[in-house]
């Protein structure tokens, strides 16, 4: 990047992964003072948008698309909500003191490459330790708690002493009016990495009373496993939705299905190949994967067999036959499918006979 400031610097995750020797996404960078009016002065920069009340501003240079904030304070006047700026243009040490672990805190000059560390991030990630920079952090923001355990599984790092003492104690005295916006984003990033030690953690430290005050056990299923053999679109919602209450999140349509499709299977007992052929078939894929938890040899037959299994005749086949359309029709192909299930190498013509068959005895 050709953008250099004696003012202007990396901070947080893009510098710990580049001292982890990680791959970065996201580049942030931190103006000491104004970033707006920094902007202003650039030459060969387009402002593409402003952000007044937080000091941000997006710009375009070499046909990339930056954002650069300002040095700021924030205050939490509502706790577990989001902060309220109280300073822009702060000094660099003020700023860093507001984000969550020290491994975040680092800020690098773009002009000198110098890095500034007033938290002990450094040593912290030499050590592998996450640690939080003051006794309220998890107060301000509890979704910090579900953060750390991100860091900790994507890093091999584990909280310090004092941090996980800290997070036990909010654990044991949770404030329910937070953002659940914010921790749906949380745990969604978090479960999304797949690890089956997140999950793991989660349950064992008792994470997951961030969304329900209800005791809930650690499934014996290794869902990681299952993910990687079936590759379902939507990983985060197989563990979340397995916690009660989680549909106080604001889930969208598909998750909400999800999970309530796994309520509905929880109570239901199935007797016949065909009862779990119909009713897995009207479910989506991450439902079934939850399952497993519940009953494993039901899922696993149908996964594993009776998914693949699909019928080639259709109502225009039994019209052909000179059957009249009607509640039979539904029933012939229940009668089929029977047939079907027991042997899947049946062929169009094989159905035909076994549909005619239907119609004689019935």
């Amino acid at each position: 990047m050709k953008l250099r400031d004696k003012n202007l610097y990396y901070i947080g995750g893009v510098v710990r992964d580049e001292i982890l020797g990680k791959k970065s996404f996201d580049v942030d960078l931190t103006y000491v003072g104004n970033a707006i009016e920094f902007a202003k002065t650039l030459e060969d920069v387009e402002i593409l948008r402003v952000n007044e009340p937080f000091g941000t501003v997006k710009v375009k240079i070499d046909n990339q698309e930056i954002d650069i904030a300002s040095t700021r304070k924030e205050i939490y006047p509502q706790k577990g909500h989001l902060p309220k700026v109280e300073k822009i243009a702060c000094s660099l040490k003020d700023d860093v003191l507001r984000r969550d672990f020290t491994i975040n805190a680092l800020a690098k000059n773009t002009l000198t490459g110098e890095i500034e560390d007033f938290t002990g991030g450094l040593e912290d990630i030499k050590n592998k330790k996450l640690r939080v920079l003051h006794d309220e952090s998890f107060i301000d923001d509890p979704t910090r708690i579900v953060r750390g355990l991100k860091f900790a599984v994507r890093f091999g790092f584990d909280l310090d002493n004092h941090t996980k003492k800290l997070q036990d104690e909010y654990l044991l005295n949770i404030n329910y009016d937070m953002s659940l916006k914010r921790l749906q984003k949380e745990l969604k990033e978090t479960f999304d990495l797949n690890s089956q030690l997140a999950f793991e953690k989660f349950v064992n430290q008792k994470i997951y009373k961030l969304v329900t005050d209800k005791n809930f056990d650690l499934p014996k299923i290794n869902f990681e496993n299952l993910i990687n053999k079936y590759n379902p679109k939507n990983i985060w919602i197989i563990y979340a939705g397995l916690i009660p209450d989680i549909d106080k999140l604001p889930l969208n349509k598909t998750e909400q299905k999800i999970v309530n499709d796994f309520k509905t299977l929880k109570s239901k007992t199935f007797h016949s190949d065909i009862e779990i052929f119909k009713t897995m078939s009207q479910v989506n894929l991450e439902t079934i994967i939850m399952y497993f938890s519940i009953n494993k040899k039901v899922s696993l037959r149908y996964l594993d067999y009776l998914k693949d299994v699909k019928l080639q005749i259709c109502g225009n086949d039994l019209l052909n036959l000179g059957y009249s359309s009607g509640e039979k029709f539904q029933k012939c192909f229940d009668y089929v499918l029977n047939k079907k299930i027991k042997n899947s190498k049946l062929s169009k013509s094989d159905e035909l006979l076994f549909a005619k068959e239907f119609f004689t005895k019935y």
